[in-house]
């Protein structure tokens, strides 16, 4: 059958030619290799915030552990957990919010709004420590120098930078020098005293506090209105974000421009630093296209780009990496934490793992590179070329001392009167004086508090060492008080003897001016012959 079916194709067509056909292979996708760049970015699991309804205009994160997150969002500031995305804790504020900054302890954070009062507020307080009012239009950024406790910097639509000086709410010094408002700034990682702000006068300026005349000591043009400024690491290289661009600058070159990223379709709003884990840093930036760009500013290159479903506003990642926020215009924040490792990737234990691991530690701490290696156990014996050093204990603070340091006032007032030690007292009343707070702390005494105080006074008003401050502070706590006192038997006799007390001591001022009338005269004569 075979061979007639042959037969019969020969018949028909004639084959010249026979060669060997291979099946078309079928199309592959063209997809690049997974660099550990975008496996690094993109291992940030994705968390949900609730709705915060308003715009989110600044995010930041406590730079101590377990680094809380404070959002700013309408005229609130809402506190949440970094481990759980959980939020405890939310303050208001007159107008809406537009800067966020915590103070290198994490104890206190501090916040501008657009009526232009900045307010310092105690992570566990609700009411604000102290309420910083000069900016005559709205603020628009506030910075916490990197280690500096004591002083803020703060820039708004009026054009004016002020260096604050927070524990006596006032400012140190307005710098003058933006011809339009002042938009963004950043303090030096390096140097507590410098610090850079931004303007929609294109240009960035480089000031350092210590100073004189307000001048600035460098000046950048971003050549557009800049959004945001933001330090680098080394201290020496600044980022600014201005219209759709980003361009890192060389301050020790002379601001000199280094590279220039353009990779954004519109305004870019905000910029911030991370570090992989490979140590390296990275420049993100988020812009109102809704993307977030990665840029290696070492090799002028964007290495990763995500898109969000909203126009961005505000970014921030924790000083530990491990967690990423983004805030939309929408009152969504886009929250992402790292994946944990999968089973598979984490190390096989061994019994030589475990003894390789705790023999390399053991020589990590003998290097004297780490503060373990001067420490020794109770068993060590000293050589003889040993030293003997005396640890310094450390001050035990009283619980009016840390009341003050709490800021509250009135409690420590009180605390001291208890004591009834009055060199404490007076100190306590100095304090107060210094603060501008002892009056009020005297106007919101309750009766129990105030017949205290007065039996303090009468006391010890006469006594030379501290009537300089005590007679002044009786007179006035009479005037002020004087309906609270009036008609109250538990006061009668403490009044009783302290008019006693003064009408000795007038009488014994009088004795000793006549005394003094006295012997001016024989003194003088005595000194002419």
């Amino acid at each position: 059958m075979e061979e007639e079916l042959r037969v019969r194709l020969n018949e028909h067509h004639q084959v010249s030619k026979v060669f060997p056909v291979k099946p078309k292979s079928t199309a592959k996708p063209v997809s690049e290799s997974e660099t550990p760049e975008s496996r690094y970015w993109s291992s940030f699991k994705p968390h949900s915030i609730p709705n915060l309804v308003s715009s989110i205009s600044a995010l930041a994160f406590s730079p101590v552990h377990p680094h809380s997150l404070a959002v700013a969002h309408s005229a609130s500031v809402s506190l949440f957990s970094s481990l759980s995305l959980s939020s405890s804790r939310r303050f208001s504020f007159r107008d809406v919010v537009s800067s966020v900054c915590f103070r290198s302890d994490g104890a206190l954070f501090a916040a501008c709004d657009l009526s232009g009062v900045v307010q310092v507020f105690d992570i566990k307080e609700r009411m604000a420590l102290r309420s910083l009012r000069s900016h005559t239009a709205p603020a628009r950024f506030v910075k916490y120098p990197f280690q500096d406790k004591l002083h803020l910097v703060s820039g708004g639509d009026d054009g004016v930078v002020k260096y604050w000086d927070v524990a006596g709410s006032t400012v140190i010094s307005d710098l003058l020098g933006h011809k339009d408002y002042v938009r963004c700034g950043d303090c030096s990682p390096v140097n507590d005293s410098m610090f850079i702000t931004g303007s929609y006068d294109h240009t960035v300026k480089v000031w350092d506090a210590r100073v004189d005349k307000s001048k600035w000591i460098a000046e950048i043009n971003h050549g557009l209105p800049v959004e945001d400024v933001v330090y680098l690491p080394s201290g020496g290289m600044i980022a600014t974000a201005g219209g759709n661009s980003v361009k890192v600058w060389d301050l020790i070159g002379g601001g000199k421009m280094v590279c220039s990223m353009e990779s954004h379709n519109k305004t870019v709003t905000s910029l911030c630093v991370g570090r992989m884990d490979s140590a390296e840093t990275r420049l993100v930036s988020v812009a109102l296209d809704g993307y977030m760009k990665v840029f290696d500013y070492g090799r002028a290159k964007v290495t990763y780009s995500m898109r969000f479903p909203a126009p961005l506003m505000s970014l921030c990642l924790s000083p530990d990496g491990s967690t990423r926020v983004i805030g939309g215009s929408n009152g969504v924040v886009f929250a992402g934490k790292k994946k944990l490792r999968d089973a598979g990737e984490k190390k096989s234990l061994s019994l030589w793992s475990v003894r390789s691991e705790v023999d390399e530690s053991r020589r990590r701490a003998l290097r004297p590179t780490y503060f373990r290696y001067f420490q020794r156990g109770q068993s060590e014996k000293p050589s003889k070329e040993d030293y003997f050093v005396k640890q310094k204990k450390g001050l035990k603070l009283a619980r009016h001392d840390k009341l003050l340091k709490k800021f509250r006032h009135k409690e420590a007032l009180v605390s001291v009167l208890e004591e009834k030690k009055p060199a404490n007292v007076v100190a306590v009343m100095e304090e107060l004086v210094a603060r501008r707070k002892l009056m009020k702390c005297v106007s919101n005494m309750e009766e129990g508090e105030l017949g205290m105080l007065l039996g303090f006074l009468q006391r010890y008003c006469t006594v030379q060492r501290y009537s300089g401050l005590l007679m002044g502070l009786t007179k006035k706590v009479l005037e002020t008080r004087a309906e609270d006192i009036k008609g109250k038997n538990e006061f009668k006799g403490l009044l009783r003897n302290l008019k006693r007390e003064v009408n000795q001591e007038i009488r014994i001022q009088q004795s000793l001016l006549e005394i003094q009338g006295v012997i001016a005269p024989l003194m003088r004569i005595a000194g002419r012959s």
